[in-house]
């Protein structure tokens, strides 16, 4: 559905070089701290910045060759983009039936409805939340096969968070749809996405099935004489402590079988995150 092969941009001070690949009927998450390259991936995907090198398929094509029906099969949302505010809900509707063939105007407004978007409102005098729920449900009303999500939970309650994250599961319940989708709630992440890649510094140093994540790696807690003894092949990054030390591992049943006495605690993407980027190798 979407592939990324050694895919670079060069910006004074920044280099992406960036494979993934979103397999179909796949939810597939990238995360990484501000700056790290999640943006400037999503737009070189969209055709929005010109890559350096690299190829880029997006729906079995290079991306440049997309033509306007292809890109009607592709729904996005940006983090840093949106609709005029000088526009209603009802002349959005206007718009996106002359935009997309297959854009489906009654679920629309009654998906509008059941969000409390009110559709006779400027569209500038909405929330933040708001607004992103007004793009998610225009990105994924006109049969769109892939969705294009950066930040899609961003400004949103818990309860708004929910049910959005519930319109993605309902839209993905259809065959032959993907989603690629960043955010920095990891526990959005984790309900929603098959699998993860991180970036960090425009580089990809990680990629691994969300379950396995959530099962197989863990955080080891030792003092500094444990870690002396401590067999480190499965440890992918440690980072100095007031007690000791912290270390990743992808192998959780290893070290729960061989060291009983050592504490080990179960992983978020959070800590995921936080152990990639500060801890050494």
């Amino acid at each position: 559905m979407l592939r990324l092969e050694n895919v670079q941009k060069q910006y004074k001070g920044f280099q992406l070089n960036c494979s993934l690949e979103v397999q179909e009927g796949c939810v597939t998450g990238l995360i990484g701290k501000n700056g790290a390259g999640k943006s400037t991936t999503f737009k070189a995907i969209l055709g929005l910045i010109h890559a350096d090198d690299g190829q880029i398929e997006v729906l079995g094509k290079p991306v440049s060759e997309l033509g306007i029906k292809d890109r009607e099969e592709i729904g996005v949302v940006l983090a840093d983009s949106g609709f005029s505010g000088y526009l209603t809900i009802k002349d959005l509707v206007e718009m996106l039936g002359s935009m997309y063939q297959n854009f489906q105007r009654g679920y629309f407004l009654k998906k509008c409805e059941e969000f409390a978007l009110p559709t006779d409102k400027l569209i500038k005098e909405f929330s933040t939340g708001m607004k992103r729920k007004l793009q998610v449900l225009a990105a994924i009303s006109h049969e769109a096969r892939l969705l294009i999500l950066d930040e899609p939970t961003a400004g949103l309650d818990v309860i708004a968070r929910d049910g959005l994250l519930d319109l993605l599961r309902e839209y993905m319940e259809q065959e032959g749809r993907s989603i690629l989708v960043s955010s920095h709630i990891s526990s959005d992440l984790e309900g929603l996405c098959d699998d993860i890649y991180m970036i960090d510094d425009g580089q990809m140093i990680l990629h691994e099935d969300t379950d396995v994540l959530l099962s197989d790696y863990a955080i080891l807690k030792v003092t500094e004489e444990q870690y002396e003894t401590l067999d480190k092949e499965y440890i992918l990054r440690h980072k100095k402590e007031g007690f000791g030390y912290s270390c990743l591992t992808d192998q959780k049943q290893f070290y729960l079988e061989n060291y009983p006495k050592i504490a080990i605690e179960k992983g978020s993407i959070d800590e995921l995150i936080m152990m990639m980027v500060r801890g050494e190798e």
